[in-house]
């Protein structure tokens, strides 16, 4: 299987040089030329499969330059229960008759990104090597709070890698800004940015795309890649659990093996969702795509008019890793809608930077509303979700699994459907426990107290343990306090790197 640019239809790449390369020299992303296709069969023998197992088959189809001994020691790194705290990985938490919850959260860092960024260092340090490249490779991330630490974890102390991740000031939670922050590794660093996430992506994707500074890092044995969901050795971790979800809602006998669900992701880049898209696209039965944003709903105007338009007020939620106006994936979705039609990415992609908005044509905007429903919730909104769920099942979640189960009840109510439903759960509550606590027992009961105060009155007062990441965070030093300007983070990496 070769890999194409969204933007040049001249590129053809092996998944390793894709995943090296992280993004194509026009900027574009990197997709498969086909999609691997899977009878209801080949899901049935996935049933009985551990996740790890599911992850070698599933994986085996996209990069197939690899040898399956190479996946299988990827995938065996990346996914212990030692790193997870459950043999599951990626276990399904029955809400209802009609809802099932994805928890992805239980990774090291405590958010969905770890199930990928656990395993990407394994595939990228395989794929340099595959490739011959001799150089160190410098990791550039730009987050909105949890890719970061999900992958300063995942290459902390990665031979042959260093990293550096930059995020919004003000943009990310006390906790994930603590994870990051107080990283231990000697390959890390950290530093936040004056601006908004999109300040900091857009200041990144400018370091990828500066020709002079990649020769000049070249000449000094260094090789710049991505661990944001631009990386295709991101984003191909994310189909492998909603196969896995479905096969243990056969399991469970919940569903039968052809059942249609519907699987809904709260999301600000796109990738999450996307990773859906391509396991239907590959045969999983699946119905609607039910794209679910916060207050910041480029994504929800997107799918319903056709016309992408970031210039609005951006707003800093409860909700921060949804706090994105540019959604980079996008780009990959219609390109295979498009049915690979560069010149039209191009235009589009060209016209978001000049004028911050495009517009795509109306056959192209069917397509899209065909296969995804949209729908967003404010702050407001996700707080009575979250107290609603405590108060009717028990089980409490965190502000971006809110703005996905309000949308999917918003989506039930407006068209009648009950299709049982996978609802990804991206973070736990524990990193965001104060608007957990506020949400359901009020401003009064969270306050004057600090982050290590609140962990263990969400755990108490819910019976919930704290995951072991969180629990040791108040006893790890701050080891990195700078702040630059978005036109600064050029230097800042040289800085770091010299």
């Amino acid at each position: 299987m070769k890999y194409n640019s969204t933007r040049d239809e001249n590129v053809s790449v092996t998944s390793a040089e894709a995943i090296v390369k992280g993004l194509g020299a026009d900027g574009g992303l990197f997709v498969p030329d086909s999609i691997p296709a899977l009878a209801l069969s080949d899901i049935a023998e996935m049933v009985s499969m551990s996740y790890n197992e599911r992850a070698k088959r599933l994986l085996g189809l996209f990069l197939t330059d690899f040898k399956a001994s190479e996946i299988e020691d990827c995938v065996n790194k990346a996914y212990t229960k030692a790193k997870f705290e459950t043999n599951s990985i990626a276990p399904v938490y029955k809400l209802d008759q009609s809802r099932y919850i994805l928890e992805l959260w239980h990774g090291p860092t405590c958010a969905f990104k770890d199930i990928a960024l656990q395993i990407l260092p394994h595939l990228l340090t395989t794929s340099a090597k595959k490739t011959g490249m001799d150089k160190e490779i410098v990791i550039l991330v730009a987050t909105s709070g949890d890719t970061g630490k999900a992958a300063l974890e995942g290459f902390r102390d990665v031979e042959g890698t260093k990293i550096v991740v930059f995020f919004p000031d003000n943009g990310v939670s006390s906790i994930q800004r603590l994870q990051m922050c107080t990283q231990e590794g000697d390959n890390v660093f950290v530093s936040a940015v004056n601006g908004n996430f999109d300040d900091a992506q857009t200041g990144v994707k400018e370091i990828f795309t500066d020709k002079a500074y990649e020769a000049e890092l070249s000449a000094r044995g260094k090789a710049l890649s991505s661990a944001n969901s631009i990386n295709w050795g991101r984003l191909v971790p994310q189909i492998v659990y909603y196969f896995s979800a479905y096969c243990d809602m056969l399991k469970a006998e919940e569903i039968t093996m052809g059942d249609v669900v519907n699987i809904c992701v709260p999301t600000g880049n796109f990738g999450n969702i996307l990773a859906a898209y391509f396991a239907k696209m590959m045969g999983l039965p699946v119905g609607k795509l039910i794209c679910a944003s916060n207050a910041n709903n480029v994504l929800t105007d997107f799918i319903k008019t056709g016309t992408y338009d970031k210039n609005r007020p951006f707003y800093t939620t409860i909700s921060p890793s949804m706090d994105i106006l540019i959604s980079s994936n996008l780009e990959r979705l219609l390109y295979l809608l498009s049915g690979g039609n560069t010149a039209e990415i191009k235009r589009c992609m060209n016209e978001l930077k000049e004028n911050g908005k495009y517009a795509v044509s109306p056959e192209l905007a069917a397509l899209v509303a065909d296969n995804f429903y949209a729908g967003f919730a404010d702050d407001d909104k996700c707080r009575e979700t979250i107290k609603k769920t405590e108060a009717e099942f028990g089980y409490v979640i965190d502000p971006h699994t809110a703005v996905a189960v309000s949308v999917h009840e918003r989506y039930m109510e407006e068209t009648g459907d009950s299709t049982k439903t996978i609802i990804a759960s991206t973070a736990s509550p524990f990193k965001f426990n104060c608007d957990v606590l506020e949400a359901i027992l009020g401003a009064e009961a969270v306050e004057d107290k600090d982050e290590f105060e609140l962990l263990r009155l969400l755990g108490e007062r819910f019976s919930l343990r704290i995951p072991n990441s969180l629990a040791g965070l108040e006893y790890k030093d701050v080891r990195f306090e700078t702040v630059c300007d978005k036109t600064m983070m050029k230097g800042v990496v040289s800085e770091f790197l010299s």
